[in-house]
């Protein structure tokens, strides 16, 4: 099972928000998302959006799953951006200890070289 999850970041006059479409996901489904990016400079200011998969626990971090978004590659209606991505569980996304858990990071690259980030916990069973 997969908890509602979305993360806004602002920078200047652009926001992006990651949006996960369901709340429930099962072993062998796919985990789909939306990423909106709004701002009418947005294309011209990011470099590139990544999103990782990344399994935490007591012994540190490690990514199980990566995403990567360029800005040429969405459906721009206005000043929005809408890009749609999908991640495929698999047996690295199980969890195995007592204080481990999964997290989703959107890390935003800028062309100014201003690295962006927001990350929080999914709930997978």
């Amino acid at each position: 099972m997969l908890k509602d999850f979305s993360s806004h970041i602002v920078y200047e006059n652009i926001s992006i928000d990651t949006i996960l479409d369901g709340p429930n996901i099962a072993f062998g489904e796919t985990l789909s998302a939306k990423l909106y990016i709004e701002g009418d400079e947005s294309d011209e200011i990011i470099d590139e959006i990544v999103i990782e998969l990344i399994k935490v626990s007591e012994s540190g971090e490690k990514v199980i799953a990566k995403h990567s978004i360029e800005m040429v590659s969405g459906d721009k209606s206005k000043e929005t951006w809408m890009i749609p991505f999908e991640m495929v569980p698999d047996e690295r996304w199980e969890i195995e200890l007592v204080n481990e858990f999964l997290s989703i990071c959107t890390t935003v690259y800028l062309k100014n070289g201003v690295l962006l980030k927001a990350e929080d916990k999914i709930t997978y069973k």
